[in-house]
Order: C-alpha cells, then sequence, then structure tokens
C-alpha cells in the first residue's frame, strides 16, 4: 500500500478517530456520521479537493437499451423505455487524483454510471472492479481507512494497518489479491457489492446485487505488458478506442437465494447464482471540456426510483457522505 498514504495530513482526524477506534475494540462500531465518513477517506488518502474516493477518473456519455427480462424483477420506469441516455465514469481508486493508472495502488477501478429518466428522477449506480468489500459495515470500513492513513512508511511495525489485516482477514484478502490492471477500462468487469431490493409490478420482491460485464471480455496486463503502460494509459485508451467506436457492457442482476447475505458486501454471492440481464449499456464518446463537467458530476448510489431500493445500510452512509465530498471540492 505504499503510494496510499504519500500526502496524508489529516492528524485531527486520525487522532480522534484513533482514539474512538480504541474504545471500539471492546464494543460494537456505531454507523459513522456523514462527515465522519467523509473525513476517514481524507485521513487515508488525504484532502486533495478532490472526490475523496476514485477522484482519477474520465467522464463518458452514452446511452442504456433495457431487456425486457428486467421489467420480470423490477418496475422502475427506466427499464420500461425503449433508450435512456447515460452519463458515466470509470475511476482508479484513492482519493489521489494523481494516482498512477500503472500500479496496484490504483486498483478497484471504478465505473458510475447515470441514467436519464424523462419525467421521472435520474439513477445512479456506482460499482468497483472486485466482487466483493473489504469489510461488512461502513464503521469498519472507516476504520481501515484511518489504518491505512497511519501506516505511513515511517510508521513503526507492525503498523496500525498490519493490525488491523491481521484481525480482518477479509480485509488482507481484498487488499492482496485484485485483479492486474487491466488492458483498458472496456475490458475490465464491474460490481455492485452492495445489494438491492427490487420489485415488481406484482410487488413481489428479488433481492440483488449488480455486475456489469464487458462486451470486449475480460483482458488484463501481465507484468512484461505492465511495464510498457504510462500513468495515463488508461485515459490514453479509452479516448483512442471511443475515437474508433463505442464500447460496450451488459448490466446485469445477480440474483439472490435463500442463504445468501443481504447486508455484508464482504460475502460474495455464489458465482452460480442466476443472472437477469438489465440493458446493454454504449459508451459513444466522452464528455465536452471533461474536467469541468467533472467537477459539478455527483453519483449517489442511493438514488433509486420506485421497484428500486438499497438493502444494505452500507449505501445509506455512502450517500450522505458523497454529497459533503461533492460540496467540498466545489
Amino acid at each position: 500500500m505504499s503510494n496510499l498514504t504519500k500526502n496524508l495530513s489529516v492528524a485531527a482526524v486520525l487522532t480522534a478517530t484513533t482514539n474512538a477506534l480504541a474504545i471500539a475494540q471492546t464494543a460494537p462500531l456505531p454507523e459513522p456520521k456523514a462527515q465522519q465518513m467523509t473525513d476517514a477517506y481524507y485521513s487515508a488518502f488525504g484532502d486533495n479537493h478532490s472526490r475523496a474516493v476514485h477522484a482519477k477518473g474520465i467522464l463518458f456519455e452514452g446511452m442504456f437499451t433495457p431487456d425486457p427480462a428486467a421489467r420480470s424483477i423490477t418496475k422502475a420506469k427506466l427499464f420500461a423505455l425503449s433508450t435512456a441516455a447515460v452519463l458515466g465514469r470509470f475511476s482508479n481508486f484513492t482519493g489521489i487524483p494523481t494516482i498512477p493508472d500503472n500500479i496496484g495502488d490504483a486498483t478497484p477501478r471504478g465505473l458510475a454510471l447515470k441514467f436519464t429518466v424523462p419525467g421521472d428522477s435520474e439513477v445512479d449506480i456506482v460499482m468497483h472492479s472486485f466482487d466483493g468489500f473489504p469489510v461488512k459495515t461502513a464503521a469498519e470500513f472507516a476504520q481501515l481507512l484511518v489504518a491505512i492513513g497511519a501506516s505511513g512508511k515511517d510508521a513503526p511495525k507492525p503498523t496500525p494497518l498490519d493490525k488491523y489485516l491481521a484481525s480482518h482477514p477479509i480485509a488482507k484478502t481484498f487488499l492482496t489479491t485484485q485483479k492486474p490492471p487491466p488492458v483498458s477500462f472496456a475490458t475490465t468487469a464491474f460490481f455492485g457489492v452492495n445489494s438491492l431490493k427490487f420489485t415488481n409490478a406484482q410487488g413481489q420482491p428479488t433481492y440483488i446485487r449488480y455486475r456489469v460485464m464487458p462486451v470486449a471480455g475480460e483482458q488484463y496486463l501481465d507484468a512484461a505488458e505492465l511495464k510498457t503502460k504510462d500513468a495515463n494509459y488508461l485515459q490514453s485508451d479509452i479516448k483512442e478506442r471511443l475515437a474508433k467506436g463505442p464500447v460496450s457492457f451488459i448490466w446485469y442482476a445477480q440474483i439472490a437465494e435463500k442463504g445468501d447475505i443481504i447486508d455484508d458486501p464482504s460475502i460474495a454471492w455464489p458465482t452460480t447464482r442466476k443472472l437477469v440481464k438489465l440493458g446493454t449499456v454504449t459508451i459513444t464518446g466522452l464528455v465536452p471540456d471533461e474536467a469541468s463537467a467533472d467537477r459539478k458530476t455527483l453519483f449517489l448510489p442511493g438514488n433509486l426510483p420506485d421497484g428500486m431500493q438499497t438493502a444494505d445500510r452500507m449505501l445509506d452512509v455512502r450517500n450522505a457522505a458523497y454529497p459533503l465530498s461533492f460540496r467540498h471540492r466545489q
């Protein structure tokens, strides 16, 4: 995690949160308030007046074509349209806006999509490129972020992060078993690790998690190929691909079965679970004046219409924290 702690300067947050976490070792961790969650991100990656996480990214636009199968599990108006406009963003991990594309610390990669539904609210989804999450709750995630921020190169061993990972094996697996850097954002699979409750027109509920698969197939770099890539290769690649033609992804709902844990994103559901095709996202180009547009764009994972609702409290915490980061970077 060497590159995660280069620009860290939120000492006050670290001190207050570390004291709270020391007390919490013997008691259940309370869910963090929105500002506490945002401060935890800054403690890990620095306050760079950018997005608190997934700071380096690129905005694109395109169209979504719903699949008729989606209407079997949700009555959301989005899936009754013939097409819908899409605004999206590919990104790297961390809140460091200059993080190189070609290092492991930039993984997991992110994908956020915003669908426009005429006469209705927008629909946002936020995903990353690992099927699972390091921890069960937002409180545990804040604890992990603080441990990262306190574990710079000069931190005595064992560092706070070493201690955290020793007692949280799923988080250790998350940080140490990421896929290699991708050939392209266009060859990366993305997963919505928090569960949602879909309800169809008959009132029948279905618990789901998103996954978005590249039509081009998953492709990742080996060590030799990675050495040929520069710090902005993913940004350059997607620009070049879109100059030649559209890039497409298939959006699926993975369906929970009896016994699957709904409110613990650290436990991935079996890959054998049924997938319902929700539709196809076709990316047609980058957004004009991308840097300015990016600053004005906010993706809220709880921005959902009738027929789609959160089923995991972590989404509620994220939905409350992201607007604070948005206002801070204006």
